[in-house]
């Protein structure tokens, strides 16, 4: 896991449902929680584009069912702007569900763009996407 460069806003708090963009057996998850976030003292959790996080599977095949399985925030609605000055975007909040916390995607397909900040971040993603915006 490397750091990031860009101004990444943390628009995605706890309890927040998303899809997610693989073929790993989930379809919705529920964020949990937020991994190596340091917040102020009672302030709730929140995560953005390339963060770790642990989710528990809402929606999906029977033997991923409520489980609790780290994953990456690959895409978020919320506008974020990266250091050469432009602004990005996308239409959805979306996740790609994790083998292990050091970044083996569980899929094998991702379908829609990533965002670069994740795949910099996460070198594994960033071998298995075919889009990296």
């Amino acid at each position: 896991m490397k750091p990031m460069p860009s101004n990444v806003k943390r628009s995605l708090p706890i309890g927040t449902t998303m899809q997610t963009c693989d073929n790993s057996g989930a379809k919705i998850v529920k964020l949990i929680s937020v991994k190596n976030l340091k917040t102020v003292k009672k302030r709730p959790q929140s995560a953005g584009v390339g963060d770790l996080v642990v989710v528990s599977v809402v929606k999906g095949i029977k033997e991923i069912r409520k489980e609790l399985v780290p994953a990456v925030i690959v895409r978020q609605k919320k506008e974020y702007s990266r250091p050469d000055g432009t602004r990005i975007k996308f239409l959805d909040n979306s996740a790609v569900v994790l083998k292990d916390e050091k970044g083996n995607p569980r899929g094998t397909i991702f379908k829609g763009p990533i965002a670069k900040e994740a795949a910099d971040r996460w070198p594994g993603i960033s071998k298995v996407a075919s889009i990296v915006v």
